[in-house]
């Protein structure tokens, strides 16, 4: 089959590359670079290059460059503005994913390919004559939350050639091959910034404006903040308020300003329901009509387990989950990330609403 792999320069994309060819296969490789617009210090893309070139020798495969960096401005960026302006908690990962790695690319390279194979801990299940995207083996790594937007089309023209696997089964498949990348740490932050933080980001598109951080529950001025863009619901690090642990709970848009509360035991942190602005379902719903309470796993978050729910759509057409445990930090903006009562199968996502 005529294969693409995106590779990365870590190990999980090395390692994809190695089993592919393990099996009689000459996969054409892919770099795609993105970052900040014009600012080359920001990101790692000469040493990502340069590791990815050592994989590409290794087996004697071609390499390619594709500069996404304006389609990310584009997308990417321009979401991330537009929902913190509305006051929302963005995910840039779940928009990097479905616009950039699996979008642009498929617009200008992928579409000429069989396949597109790619690192991510996910797994791809054929049921029905249709196709799935299920979880990883790993709890831990599983990513199925960060590509749960994707669409069905973009799904059935990937494969997961390494989702069974633990993480650690990678590093040592990877060592035991001698790849470049084996010892490399695994990137952390969010998808493609590279040496940019996340409030770094922020400061450059939005700025800075002091304002006051309240005490939710005193109604007590305790301290401020640099803008409310810099704070989501259910934060705890990077406050620097004393006497703590403290909590964001909410926040005014409007004043610019930031809501605490103390302790991990206050109710103010945790509800039992949510509302999706939005659901987009991957391959199909399950559901052929509209679900009362039907029984589903979810998460509001990117973590290594899964909370039970129920899932109902109201006469309207509006979903919302619920929960018998409290859930912490539900943030407006985020996305809802829905699974069977299994476990097993990503059924899709939707963003959480106000």
């Amino acid at each position: 089959m005529n294969i693409a792999v995106l590779i990365s320069g870590g190990v999980d994309s090395a390692l994809v590359v190695h089993q592919l060819c393990e099996q009689g296969m000459k996969p054409d490789l892919h770099y795609i670079k993105i970052g900040m617009q014009g600012d080359d210090s920001s990101c790692t893309a000469e040493e990502d290059i340069e590791l990815c070139q050592s994989v590409a020798r290794r087996y004697g495969l071609s390499l390619e460059v594709t500069d996404l960096q304006q389609e990310y401005w584009d997308r990417v960026v321009g979401y991330v503005v537009d929902r913190i302006r509305r006051g929302l908690t963005p995910n840039p990962d779940v928009m990097c994913n479905r616009l950039i790695k699996f979008g642009a690319f498929e617009e200008r390279v992928g579409r000429h390919y069989d396949l597109v194979a790619t690192g991510h801990y996910a797994t791809r299940v054929e049921r029905d004559g249709l196709v799935w995207l299920g979880t990883a083996a790993d709890p831990v790594k599983d990513q199925t939350d960060f590509l749960a937007q994707l669409s069905y089309e973009q799904l059935s023209h990937t494969i997961f050639p390494i989702g069974h696997l633990m993480k650690e089964e990678v590093r040592r498949l990877a060592l035991e091959a001698r790849l470049a990348p084996a010892r490399r740490k695994d990137s952390q932050g969010i998808c493609f910034l590279g040496k940019i933080d996340y409030n770094e980001l922020l400061r450059r598109l939005l700025g800075e404006q002091e304002g006051k951080v309240i005490d939710i529950e005193t109604g007590r001025v305790i301290g401020h903040h640099r803008g409310y863009w810099f704070h989501t619901i259910g934060q705890r690090k990077g406050l620097g308020l004393g006497g703590g642990p403290w909590f964001v709970v909410k926040k005014n848009i409007r004043k610019n300003i930031v809501f605490v509360a103390r302790g991990w035991d206050t109710q103010l942190q945790y509800g039992h329901d949510f509302r999706l602005a939005d659901l987009h379902f991957i391959t199909a719903s399950p559901w052929a009509e509209s679900p009362h309470d039907a029984p589903i796993q979810f998460k509001v978050r990117h973590v290594d387990h899964f909370m039970p729910g129920f899932i109902s759509r109201d006469e309207e057409g509006r979903w919302s989950i619920h929960s018998p445990q409290p859930i912490q930090g539900i943030a407006p903006g985020q996305f809802g990330c829905i699974y069977d009562s299994e476990a097993r199968i990503c059924l899709g996502s939707g963003e959480i609403a106000l």
